[in-house]
């Protein structure tokens, strides 16, 4: 499960994990500043990875683990419009060894002006080409802890600002 890793193997933490807590470093030190050149889940500060000309301040880095198949990790929020599966998330923190809390994020689009929650699931099964639908976040109250470990990538999709802190 650990992507050909031994799982038992605790001595050293994975690059999923180190990821992980870089963004949640990075989440917490929110400031303004210009965006980078280059961008990746490391890109410093929180806010580098949205468009230059966005001027609101961002208090997430949104982002997707995925498994060893390359299948993106799913968790579920409490449902609305039939929509109750996802696969963004927010880290919340870092604990132990390599575990960690996350906020599962509701995705969704833009529709008329409003947020309309896009599901994700078709025959039971993450919808690849629904995910492509996404441009819009908003925050569940559901989290799910996880162990880091048990993830061969992260992806960093957007910096957004959900209202977290407020």
């Amino acid at each position: 499960m650990g992507c050909g890793n031994n799982h038992n193997d605790f001595r050293n933490d994975s690059c999923v994990c180190e990821v992980v807590r870089a963004i949640k470093d990075i989440q917490d030190n929110a400031v303004e500043n210009e965006c980078a050149e280059c961008s990746s889940c490391f890109t410093e500060p929180l806010g580098s990875l949205v468009s230059p000309t966005r001027r609101e301040p961002v208090d997430t880095r949104v982002f997707v683990l995925s498994d060893n198949e390359g299948n993106p990790f799913h968790a579920f929020f409490n449902g609305e419009n039939n929509a109750c599966v996802s696969i963004f998330f927010r880290v919340e923190d870092v604990f132990d060894n390599c575990c960690a809390t996350l906020r599962v994020l509701i995705p969704g689009r833009r529709e008329s002006g409003n947020f309309v929650p896009v599901n994700l699931i078709n025959n039971g099964k993450v919808d690849l080409s629904r995910v492509c639908q996404v441009d819009r976040f908003r925050a569940s109250n559901d989290c799910i802890t996880v162990d880091l470990k048990c993830f061969c990538a992260v992806q960093c999709i957007a910096d957004v600002n959900l209202g977290i802190c407020n």
